[in-house]
């Protein structure tokens, strides 16, 4: 009687320990560390992440494609296969740029003034030619502070000597035993250079004179057109740069740097000539001139056609950008700079 007791009690013992290693599951699972317990029974069982199939690694090289194989006859040709390759046509060379030249009686009648400011310089045609009539400003000898002023051949006109267009402009010369002279036209105006000295001196009159420079209209005249004369000066400034880029390309070795030195005294000259020009920061009509001129005799000396202009500067005018005044001085403004001039 006592054996099915011994039974019970035996199998009493097993249960226990399965009901407690379920609860011990619940436990864990709800503890803090619950997540963790988790994954490890999911890991454990094949369920849950682990039943997703992995991931195919990252970066994996791709399989190079084969080569295609040669085409079949009557097949299409695929993109660049097969094509004739042509070498692409040379550049054009770069042409100079050739703006406008002045008429040579452009200037005819007018009454000019050296740096827009005293003397006067009429040319007038005679005949087939041209004659000058001219007064040239100067300062006394005896007097250095004292200005004075000596007319030509006693004002009687000098007849001009034509010398071609060589650099581009009519070209004369004006063969004053006092003081000969060299004189270039431009649009407008006259451009003149001593054939001897800078300076030329009457020593019957007392009078010491400077009459290189540029002859022409006053500032009164000239301020109205500013606005044209600042595109024009930017479409000189370019044709220019061009032609002296095209100077420097088609010279050989040394033959550049004389050229470089050419432009650079060509940019000093004009702005030593330009800076006794009246009221040229409120117009700037002797820097155009001077600019002008430049390219003009540029593409001549590149051989281009002067008859044929390529550039034009009759666009309308760009807006003038106010010039800040240095010091509290505006050089534009009426006296030319100067703080004690009184309108």
């Amino acid at each position: 009687m006592r054996l099915p007791v011994s039974l019970s009690s035996a199998a009493r013992p097993a249960r226990f320990r399965r009901m407690a290693a379920v609860g011990l599951v619940c436990l864990v699972a709800l503890s803090p560390a619950g997540a963790q317990a988790q994954n490890f029974f999911e890991e454990l069982f094949g369920i849950g992440k682990a039943a997703k199939p992995p991931a195919p690694p990252r970066n994996v090289p791709a399989e190079p494609s084969p080569a295609p194989g040669p085409t079949a006859p009557g097949a299409p040709a695929l993109p660049g296969e097969g094509a004739e390759t042509r070498p692409s046509a040379p550049a054009a060379p770069r042409q100079p740029v050739v703006l406008k030249v002045p008429a040579e009686d452009n200037v005819v009648g007018q009454d000019l003034l050296l740096n827009g400011l005293n003397g006067a310089l009429k040319i007038e045609k005679a005949g087939a030619g041209y004659t000058a009539s001219m007064t040239l400003p100067g300062t006394k000898v005896s007097q250095p502070t004292e200005a004075c002023a000596v007319k030509l051949n006693a004002g009687k006109p000098v007849a001009l000597t034509a010398e071609g267009r060589s650099q581009g402009v009519s070209r004369f010369s004006m063969s004053a035993p006092e003081c000969p002279l060299k004189l270039e036209v431009l649009d407008g105006s006259v451009l003149a250079t001593p054939l001897g000295d800078k300076v030329c001196t009457f020593t019957a009159q007392d009078c010491a004179t400077t009459p290189g420079g540029l002859w022409g209209p006053g500032a009164a005249a000239l301020i109205p057109q500013a606005g044209e004369f600042d595109t024009a000066r930017g479409v000189a400034d370019k044709a220019v740069r061009d032609n002296f880029k095209i100077m420097t390309q088609r010279a050989r070795g040394q033959d550049v740097r004389p050229i470089v030195q050419e432009q650079a005294a060509f940019s000093s000259d004009r702005e030593q000539a330009c800076r006794t020009y009246a009221r040229e920061g409120a117009h700037g009509y002797c820097h155009l001139r001077y600019t002008e001129a430049r390219a003009i005799a540029l593409a001549a000396r590149l051989g281009a056609n002067t008859a044929s202009p390529t550039a034009s500067n009759t666009s309308a005018p760009r807006p003038r950008r106010p010039k800040p005044a240095v010091d509290g001085v505006n050089p534009d403004a009426a006296g030319g700079g100067d703080p004690f001039f009184e309108p």
